[in-house]
């Protein structure tokens, strides 16, 4: 195991002045709002933002990106199966994105997990996989590949997690205890969600149980509801204070209108809390707009909250006494001493929409890893329909320019290396980051990587020549004599002959048979 080489410290903020400038520019760009953000600053970096703001960071974790613009250190360490071997990952320059070229590298051949996710603030929060705690066993490490995303029109990795998954800290420097005021904020996925407890990123117990009533402060996000009523179908930002996931003061939502925020593929979730009397929660959309405060009032008037009693800990993808039923997916995620403004906060927002997340690849049209494509059928029935997915599942149906964004997007796929064999491919779902095509009993399915070798072997499909004699036909990696084929508009892997009705050998050729095209999502 060769040694990883020590972590420097991030260099001092910038003077106040210049920052102030930073969050200035950067909140003037998301009110003024003609299209898109420009690309943040160097200096307009959320840390910088909160730092000048007066609430540092005292927890700065991502896979994707510097949170400050002078930070220069690794982002995470992942280790392989192999043989047991370790290696961090760190940026391609300071205040830039994630060197996932370098995971590529070292993981060829073999799988990864992430072991620790680093803190670039000074207080060092590093975040390590998580021990057994009064509501669930000990954690393991999240597959380093399950969720690649465009991020700063970089190729870079999020984290993706499954059920039994989760990181934490307890033993912090500087973190919110004792009724002590604090704010966060983390980058998330509103397609990549449950209703089990707890997807939670923030302050949490220190001996991973649950120690009572107001022992927690930490964003959580998912489907589940803890007091009703909820409205819409979520997910729904929620504060999971201990010993429950609380809308308002109330528990329930106070706004008929927070029916949560859809299915977003990337959403900005924030919590501030006084630690006294006061607790507010918002959302974006991570790729356009600004923040929708959905609750801003008193703590919960339960016994317990008021004040908190916040124990420092930190913790990600588990709730406080480690119920690690969740799923969930983080980008970034930021906890701050003290409660940032709302000039602040909209400052970052504007950072974070700047970034792109889940932007395009700068790649169309071919079986290269990275390339955006869309899969025509060539069977002469269906030359004008596509594999989309629908409610979960793969279907071919008519796609054209004058079909809906949503239609354009289930029928974008981004080519990824072949999850269990790098010289075949996998197909991630344009719009569901970190969902990928897998046959499941035979039919094609849009799951999200969960890290498992079944699902790895399930989702790879080895391309070679069309067996019409045109176009590309895909193989499955582990029934290597089925090809996807489309058949009564539903998509299968299937073999030429066979028992099952998509097993037929009638148009057999064509129907496996794909024309690889430019994608149909901008």
């Amino acid at each position: 195991m060769s040694p990883t080489p020590p972590r420097p410290r991030p260099p001092r903020l910038r003077t106040a002045a210049l920052s102030v400038l930073a969050v200035c520019a950067a909140l003037a760009a998301l009110l003024l709002g003609a299209g898109a953000p420009p690309a943040a600053a160097a200096s307009s970096l959320p840390c910088d933002v909160y730092g000048a703001a007066g609430t540092p960071c005292v927890a700065a974790h991502s896979l994707v990106r510097a949170l400050y613009s002078s930070y220069n250190g690794p982002l995470y360490q992942v280790q392989r199966a192999k043989d047991g071997a370790k290696k961090d990952i760190r940026l391609l320059s300071a205040g830039g994105y994630a060197d996932a070229a370098a995971q590529d590298t070292f993981c060829s051949g073999t799988t990864c997990i992430v072991t620790e996710i680093y803190d670039q603030s000074p207080r060092h929060n590093d975040l390590t996989v998580e021990g057994a705690g009064g509501a669930g066993a000990a954690d393991v490490g999240a597959p380093a590949d399950a969720l690649p995303v465009t991020a700063g029109g970089h190729q870079v990795y999020g984290l993706e997690i499954s059920a039994g998954m989760g990181y934490r800290d307890n033993s912090t420097s500087g973190v919110a205890v004792n009724g002590q005021a604090e704010g966060m904020y983390m980058v998330t996925s509103g397609t990549h969600v449950n209703n089990r407890c707890c997807f939670d990123y923030g302050n949490a117990e220190t001996n991973n149980l649950d120690t009572g009533n107001g022992h927690m402060d930490a964003i959580n996000f998912g489907t589940e509801c803890w007091f009703a009523p909820c409205y819409g179908q979520g997910p729904w930002v929620q504060a999971d204070l201990e010993n429950g996931l609380f809308q308002s003061d109330a528990g329930y939502s106070r706004n008929t209108y927070n029916t949560g925020t859809g299915p977003m593929p990337f959403v900005t979730a924030l919590l501030r809390n006084n630690g006294q009397n006061h607790f507010a929660l918002k959302y974006g959309n991570a790729q356009s707009g600004g923040l929708t405060t959905t609750y801003s009032g008193g703590e919960p008037t339960a016994g317990g909250y008021s004040p908190m009693h916040q124990e420092g800990a930190i913790v990600l993808g588990t709730g406080g006494d480690n119920s690690n039923g969740s799923i969930g997916s983080f980008f970034e995620g930021v906890m701050t001493a003290g409660i940032p403004t709302d000039a602040a906060d909209n400052a970052v927002q504007a950072g974070i929409v700047s970034v792109g997340y889940g932007g395009p690849t700068g790649s169309t049209g071919s079986l290269t890893p990275g390339s955006e494509i869309s899969l025509r059928a060539t069977t002469s029935c269906c030359t004008t329909e596509y594999v989309r997915h629908q409610n979960d599942a793969a279907v071919i149906s008519p796609v054209a320019s004058g079909s809906s964004a949503l239609d354009r997007n289930d029928a974008t796929w981004i080519v990824r290396r072949g999850l269990a064999d790098a010289s075949c491919v996998s197909f991630e779902s344009r719009n569901y980051p970190g969902d990928f095509l897998r046959h499941f009993d035979f039919r094609l399915r849009r799951q999200p990587m969960d890290g498992t070798a079944q699902f790895r072997a399930d989702a790879t499909f080895c391309p070679q020549t069309g067996r019409s004699g045109a176009g590309t036909s895909f193989a499955s990696y582990n029934y290597p004599t089925r090809y996807l084929r489309h058949y009564d508009h539903d998509v299968y892997i299937a073999g030429n002959g066979g028992s099952n009705a998509w097993d037929a050998g009638a148009s057999w050729s064509d129907d496996v048979s794909w024309a690889v095209s430019s994608p149909w999502a901008p």
